[in-house]
């Protein structure tokens, strides 16, 4: 009857509401009928909720086809469709635990074989009738059948998996004002493993991996849809969780990118893509998602140092986006009081006071975590600052984390240490040993000035603005494209000829140095030129070899040593020098690590008479050494006049009271 096709509308309005009313009337009666526990089978479930479904899916017909409301009667009469979709809320109400999965099933079904995923409209509208309509426990539910079902469907046509994901979405953020339990990671998990397989998909061409005869061709912007759906759902439903499961999430979707590597095979597709790298990006979309509007007031449990260290290492990699995304994550994690966008374009303003920045003093939380990662987090902005590939959204993510960094962050020291890093960078625009481009070496000086002009304002020190505001006022009248008002446009003006620069251009360090060092800031670490300290990540990042990475530390040591003069020439470094050195680490690296491992074995797997016996004999020689040190130590001092020659012409000393000692004519009074 629900599904009647009368020809007469009217005869077929009345079978089907016939038909509703009655599977009504058996959703009551299971209240508080034996049969209750037979009307969750799937054999009756599966004929009684698509028979609702086929009314809820027809009610946009039905609507087109009544009379207009001039033509209603005055009481107009109750739809097929808001009648199932009634019944439909009073079914599901009444649903218990352990019978959730056997009503959402058949709804699964019903939409997979009436092709409703695509349009998606009427699969969002039938799960929002279904979260509001079940009990708050048991949303969890729904959202695992969900996940089952995009597993179930990961060789469908991209459209429809993107259908699930949007459905996902909207009943993950309901859920979320429930109880969402332990299927967060579980709903993260599957997500990122659907990505995974989309960016297969899209390099090979197919679901099989080989396009064949027969095989069913992927459309490759299908699969981009399908990719930007889940970078979407993760974002949503990440932003209705509590802080600690955020930061859990954060860690997982970290976890999972994959980290350049020497040893790293690189596949690519018909596309020429690395899969790594298509990887990487769709990953980091995520984790900019997760943490955008990110709220941590302790920076140490917002960027832990697992996090951080494979955060920074993505941001040594060559490619240009990747980087771009490290440095909008790093920016969406610092920016707790909105101030972002407020350093979305680099200028250099007279009076940032226009600015409105909303700035709290340091918290020691925040000092902790910038004297923990101070360092690492300048030696990777001052190597991003140096790469050939940079735009001009690089430089103004740069310059907005700088910004950041100086008013979330900054104490006295950090503030030191960051005008002593942008000074380094002006270095490597004036030296450019790395051969920038014109751009990149006149984009380094603005970006130099606008931070100098900020921070400098910041301070509120009246000699620091002062020598910052002439530099740039000289630059206005001689170099214009020295300043970001000229760089940082549609169509920068640069010179063809950076070399030589006057010294009246640049920011100098002896002159800030003094004037910040008689205020109070500390002026000898001013005085000290800023040296990145350079680590293993550069192996790891594949931007240059250790032969390069050495070399590059030893001359800037001795470029920027105050003693440079003075220095004695160092050795001359070649390949033989650095293949040993390099064979010699990694030898005494596997030494450690294989004796570790032996000391482990012993403990877990030797005896216990054995282990007893070796820590006795190690407690034995600890006591004898002790014994030795105290019999040193406490033995009484020898007497001036009690030393006499023992056996073998060996002196032996003996202790004389000091009433008997005999003590010179000058020492008596």
């Amino acid at each position: 009857m629900c599904h009647s096709s009368h020809d007469d509308l009217e005869i077929k309005t009345k079978i089907r509401m016939s038909g509703i009313k009655g599977l009504q009337g058996v959703v009551r009666k299971t209240v508080n009928d034996e049969l209750q526990a037979n009307i969750w089978d799937p054999q009756h479930m599966d004929k009684i909720v698509p028979s609702l479904l086929f009314n809820l899916q027809h009610a946009e017909e039905a609507e087109s086809r009544s009379p207009s409301p001039l033509q209603a009667p005055e009481k107009e009469k109750e739809s097929p469709a808001e009648l199932a979709e009634r019944c439909l809320r009073e079914l599901l109400g009444r649903a218990a635990f352990g019978n959730i999965k056997n009503a959402i099933k058949p709804v699964l079904i019903h939409l997979d074989n009436h092709s409703l995923w695509e349009p998606k409209v009427f699969a969002i509208r039938c799960f929002k009738i279904i979260m509001y309509s079940i009990q708050p426990q048991h949303s969890h539910l729904v959202i695992q059948q969900l996940l089952g079902h995009l597993d179930a469907n990961s060789r469908s046509a991209a459209t429809v998996r993107a259908g699930i994901v949007e459905v996902l979405s909207e009943a993950a953020v309901i859920a979320a004002t429930g109880s969402v339990g332990p299927t967060v990671l579980e709903m993260f998990n599957t997500l990122l493993r659907q990505l995974r397989l989309s960016i297969d998909y899209a390099l090979t061409g197919s679901y099989d991996g080989a396009v064949s005869l027969g095989t069913k061709i992927i459309k490759e912007h299908e699969e981009r849809m399908f990719q930007e759906a889940v970078i979407k759902t993760v974002g949503s439903f990440a932003s209705t969780l509590p802080t600690y499961q955020r930061s859990e999430v954060i860690l997982f979707i970290m976890s999972k990118v994959p980290l350049p590597s020497l040893h790293q095979a690189v596949d690519t597709g018909r596309t020429g893509e690395n899969r790594n790298r298509l990887t990487q990006i769709m990953l980091l979309k995520s984790l900019l998602q997760v943490s955008t509007g990110f709220q941590c007031n302790n920076m140490m449990s917002a960027l832990p140092s697992n996090f951080l260290d494979r955060l920074l290492s993505t941001a040594l990699m060559e490619d240009a986006e990747i980087r771009l995304f490290v440095l909008e994550i790093l920016i969406s994690f610092i920016d707790r009081h909105g101030n972002r966008h407020k350093f979305s374009t680099i200028s250099t303003l007279s009076d940032i006071s226009v600015l409105k920045l909303k700035v709290d003093k340091c918290s020691r939380q925040d000092t902790v975590f910038m004297k923990k990662h101070s360092q690492q987090l300048y030696r990777h902005i001052y190597l991003s600052c140096k790469e050939e590939t940079n735009v001009q959204k690089h430089y103004e993510a740069l310059y907005g984390l700088l910004a950041l960094i100086s008013i979330e962050l900054a104490n006295e020291e950090v503030v030191v240490d960051l005008i002593r890093l942008v000074l380094a960078v002006q270095d490597v625009a004036q030296v450019n040993e790395e051969n920038l481009p014109v751009y990149n070496r006149c984009a380094l000086y603005a970006l130099g000035a606008a931070y100098l002009n900020l921070i400098s304002q910041l301070t509120t020190v009246p000699a620091f603005c002062q020598h910052i505001h002439e530099v740039i006022e000289t630059r206005k009248k001689q170099a214009p494209y020295m300043l970001p008002e000229d760089v940082f446009v549609e169509r920068p003006r640069l010179s063809q000829n950076l070399d030589g620069v006057v010294i009246e251009l640049l920011f100098r360090q002896s002159k800030i140095s003094e004037v910040l060092g008689g205020s109070g800031y500390n002026s000898d670490r001013l005085c000290l030129p800023y040296i990145p300290q350079l680590t293993d990540e550069d192996r790891l990042s594949k931007r240059r070899s250790i032969g390069e990475t050495i070399s590059l530390q030893v001359e800037v040591e001795s470029r920027n040593s105050p003693e440079k003069e003075e220095r004695v020439p160092a050795e001359e470094i070649t390949y033989e020098t650095l293949k040993k050195a390099i064979v010699d680490s990694v030898a005494v690296e596997e030494q450690e690590r294989e004796r570790r491992r032996q000391v482990v074995e012993k403990f877990q797997k030797a005896p216990f008479e054995e282990i007893a016996a070796h820590c006795g004999a190690r407690a034995s020689l600890l006591q004898s050494k002790l014994n030795q040190i105290f019999e040193i130590t406490i033995r009484p001092p020898p007497s001036p006049s009690g030393t006499i020659t023992a056996a073998y012409g060996q002196p032996q000393n003996h202790s004389i009271p000091v009433y008997e000692m005999k003590f010179p004519d000058l020492c008596v009074y």
